[in-house]
């Protein structure tokens, strides 16, 4: 008997993407935002089927992405954010509640939630890990065709 093997593609040309920037530390979160939208269209993710959501920090990303994997035209849903250690503990708080927060929504939702939310002590070092959207990018499309793979095993 041959092992029924799931590919990992990076084909995005059926998948519905959606991508969800948290506003606070828009400078950096524009441009992953950015980053993330050519990797999805070099991917070959249509335009018209990429959704872009804007929430105002990342503590907000959660319920966003959830709501957007409950449509029936979203396969993966992306989620960018920046947040940097301060002099207080509010760093903690919300970077926990992003984290359990986005991996509940992809835990309820059965749908790839791609956690792209940088969680450094300074600047410099979110700065240097921006590009680290095109892996989203590729994530996203994987999961969601890794997923689709699944559910048509017979």
């Amino acid at each position: 008997m041959t092992p029924r093997i799931i590919d990992q593609e990076l084909e995005g040309a059926e998948l519905g993407i959606a991508v969800v920037a948290a506003r606070f530390n828009s400078y950096m979160t524009d441009q992953m935002l950015e980053i993330a939208l050519k990797r999805l269209s070099s991917l070959g993710v249509p335009d018209e089927n990429i959704i872009v959501a804007r929430t105002a920090g990342s503590f907000e990303l959660s319920l966003t992405a959830r709501r957007l994997a409950e449509r029936g035209d979203v396969d993966a849903v992306i989620c960018i954010g920046v947040v940097i250690r301060g002099d207080t503990d509010h760093y903690e708080h919300i970077a926990r509640a992003a984290t359990d927060g986005i991996a509940r929504a992809g835990d309820d939702s059965g749908k790839p939630i791609i956690f792209g939310v940088l969680t450094t002590d300074d600047t410099d070092q979110a700065i240097s890990r921006i590009t680290q959207a095109n892996d989203y990018a590729d994530t996203a499309v994987e999961m969601a065709n890794t997923l689709r793979q699944i559910h048509n095993l017979r």
